[in-house]
């Protein structure tokens, strides 16, 4: 057998610079790495031989945590993102989480909490004959952790703070962002029920209950709560939006578990102290380049190898799987939730880049008829493997037959779902579409996920060991000589399109960020969300450059052909949750 021993790893100077700060170790090769991580991960000789080929040729990219923890001196978890166990309404259970929060996020990990369960402000509590002060003063413990762990010269922080719509204190909640100084290790989104949004589109005059343990607060009209959730997304680009209900109905493990809140970026809801451990397939790289004849010079095309991304998607969910049992927990709740469930997020990256070095312009019907190929093929061989897997290692402890009627998995091929019957299924859920900003960039620049390119090309000022360095970084295809349609170019409609599309084939839920131009009005703007609920989406994000948060972020613009006219955006040094960067305008969880 021809054994790998020199890999295709990121060729520009800026993708090297930065796997080698982020993800390698002190005087790491990008060789050396890939072999740490196939050495750690493999099952066996085989098995390892073809993991390094897969990873050495970035065909396969773990999240950003895996490439830096898994068998590296380093004492962090390869899980980028947790949720916190359920903040029930005492200080006790309160200050134990921010605790717990303080250990998970020093570890390496983000984290999301629901703060449905604490009390109003202005409740009595009687044991101390005073007044609550409600869910959101609460979260400014949990921000002040976040700042003070980032301070100490560990990750950006990343924290997911939900409400649901019924809390009495919504109000107060959706204003709480207003600004770009209060909360800011915090993305925030609401929880909105079934029930708020069928009282909002059948009657706009339709009055809405808030309540808290069941106890009524009042009623409200749903119209203007909602106006109130939009208004400051128009603006300030939050609250995101989690249809909880949809999350619910459509989640595999409906019989042993619940959902209240997600990773920083949305696109894992967990349980209580759930575990998100991802990666993401680069499609570009699934492309062989054929040549033509064509007049003067041969011509290239292109054509997707599905049969090898099949087969790498075996080794990879073997290889993922032995992650739950390779790395470290912070906390042994979330180490019990990982080994219990054996949840992944398998994704992909490069959709638009792919699709459209294919001659399938981005959100185009010719580009949605492959996509869904795309999507259909990673959700039935993941799940064919991990039933094989299963046969071979036994399903996740809390398998049970019922799991063969959760909604998703009924939705599967009859061949994969008679593997399952027989053999169990070795992971609870196997796919996620994560946002995947500094991997994708270390890829060469490929685009992020299933998001269409921001920028042809832009500068980049990043902070190396020998000081500040600025670089002009072009977009993969754009770099190969094809111009896709940017992000500012799609109408909304068309974002939430591959948002719906991808969502009907992902287990778990999708980054997906929908660009809003200035030429659509803010009724429209608020109809894409209702639309984004009625067509079976878990969450809903937005992004306008002209909002009040986005407004001083200047899109780069391609003065005039081959010329060096373009702005330099450095990158802000704080705490930010998941953000978008001002440069690609992608969404990257810290």
């Amino acid at each position: 057998m021809l054994h790998n021993t020199e890999f295709l790893g990121p060729e520009t100077s800026i993708s090297q610079e930065i796997d080698m700060m982020k993800y390698r170790q002190k005087d790491e090769s990008f060789d050396e790495k890939i072999k740490r991580i196939a050495n750690t991960l493999s099952d066996n000789e085989d098995h390892r031989y073809k993991l390094e080929g897969i990873l050495g040729n970035m065909r396969f990219l773990p999240a950003g945590r895996v490439q830096a923890a898994i068998g590296s001196n380093r004492i962090t978890t390869a899980y980028n993102c947790f949720v916190s166990g359920i903040i029930d309404d005492n200080m006790n259970s309160i200050m134990e989480k921010a605790s717990e929060a303080a250990e998970t996020m020093r570890r390496g990990g983000g984290i999301g909490y629901d703060f449905s369960r604490i009390r109003p402000r202005g409740d009595k509590i009687k044991s101390l004959d005073s007044q609550a002060s409600g869910p959101v003063s609460f979260m400014g413990i949990f921000d002040a952790v976040c700042q003070t762990i980032a301070s100490s010269g560990h990750r950006r922080g990343a924290q997911m703070g939900v409400l649901r719509v019924d809390h009495p204190d919504i109000k107060e909640f959706i204003a709480a962002k207003r600004n770009s100084d209060k909360l800011t290790g915090f993305n925030i989104s609401v929880g909105i029920t079934d029930k708020f949004m069928e009282a909002l589109t059948n009657d706009l005059d339709s009055s809405f209950t808030l309540e808290f343990e069941g106890k009524p607060y009042g009623t409200i009209c749903a119209k203007d709560l909602w106006d109130e959730i939009m208004d400051s997304t128009w603006d300030w680009a939050e609250p995101g939006v989690l249809f909880i209900d949809r999350i619910e109905e459509m989640n595999n493990l409906y019989y042993c578990e619940e959902i209240f809140a997600t990773n920083p970026c949305g696109e894992q809801p967990l349980p209580p102290y759930g575990a998100c451990l991802l990666g993401s397939f680069n499609l570009t790289k699934y492309l062989d380049e054929e040549q033509i004849a064509g007049g003067d010079k041969a011509q290239s095309y292109f054509e997707f190898d599905f049969k090898k991304f099949k087969a790498d998607i075996y080794q990879v969910v073997r290889a993922m799987d032995n992650v739950i049992d390779r790395t470290i927990y912070p906390l042994k709740e979330q180490a019990d939730e990982a080994k219990n469930k054996r949840r992944m997020g398998l994704g992909l990256t490069g959709l638009a880049n792919t699709g459209e070095l294919l001659g399938l312009p981005y959100a185009s019907e010719e580009f949605m008829t492959w996509s869904e190929k795309i999507f259909a093929c990673l959700r039935d061989t993941t799940y064919k493997a991990s039933a094989l897997l299963a046969k071979e290692k036994g399903a996740f402890p809390l398998y049970r037959e019922a799991y063969l009627k959760s909604n998703f998995v009924r939705g599967l091929p009859s061949s994969v779902k008679k593997l399952i019957r027989e053999h169990g299924i070795r992971n609870s859920h196997l796919t996620s579409i994560a946002p995947t900003g500094t991997i994708s960039l270390v890829a060469d620049n490929v685009s992020g996920g299933i998001e269409p390119v921001f920028s042809h090309y832009y500068d980049r000022t990043i902070q190396t060991f020998e000081g500040p360095k600025t670089e002009r970084v072009k977009d993969y295809a754009y770099n190969k000589g094809v111009e896709g349609r940017s992000a500012n170019d799609i109408n909304v409609n068309e974002h939430l399109a591959v948002l719906l599309l991808a969502q009907n084939y992902i287990d778990s839920a999708c980054s997906k960020t929908c660009n809003v131009g200035d030429d659509i009005s803010y009724e429209d703007f608020k109809q894409v969300y209702v639309d984004a609920w009625k067509g079976g989406a878990k969450g809903c994000t937005t992004f306008r450059l002209s909002g009040k948060r986005f407004g001083v972020l200047q899109t780069v613009e391609e003065k005039e052909k081959n010329t060096d006219a373009i702005e330099t955006v450095k990158e802000e040094e704080q705490v930010e949750a998941c953000f978008i960067d001002p440069q690609t305008g992608q969404k990257e969880c810290a």
